[in-house]
């Protein structure tokens, strides 16, 4: 670096950043893969997931609007194999699950079907989202 100048450094230094991965140090981004809308006039329901979405390694779901009690999810992959997850437990609104690992050579998801008790109020409904990790 002696012979290239403050310009030639500062060049350098920014050519050396712009070929740096852009994670921001935060990793993979999690991918939303689905959503229900749900209450508590059913406890099961199936969130389909199109499998040109490819394959991922974990799943998570997330609550909006009121908590929902979570009995059993089960995740379908396009293989026909299946996980079951027990989950016995609420997630608040705002909320989400742990990042749930998926089965090494069955990722790639058909569908996630999940077993609850919704905490909803009146007309206003608990949306669960589902995301996955690549």
């Amino acid at each position: 670096m002696r012979g290239l100048g403050t310009w030639g450094r500062r060049l350098l230094v920014v050519a050396t950043l712009g070929c740096a991965p852009a994670y921001g140090g935060q990793g993979p981004a999690w991918v939303p893969l689905g959503e229900r809308t749900v209450t508590d006039r059913l406890d099961h329901d199936v969130i389909p997931v199109t499998i040109a979405r490819g394959d991922f390694t974990h799943i998570k779901i997330t609550v909006q609007r009121h908590g929902v009690d979570f009995h059993r999810v089960v995740v379908h992959f396009a293989n026909g194999g299946d996980q079951e997850v027990e989950m016995r437990q609420t997630i608040p609104a705002g909320g989400e699950t742990r990042a749930i690992d998926l089965r090494a050579g069955e990722r790639v998801i058909r569908s996630v079907e999940f077993w609850y008790d919704a905490r909803t109020v009146g007309r206003r409904r608990a949306v669960v989202r589902l995301f996955g990790l690549p």
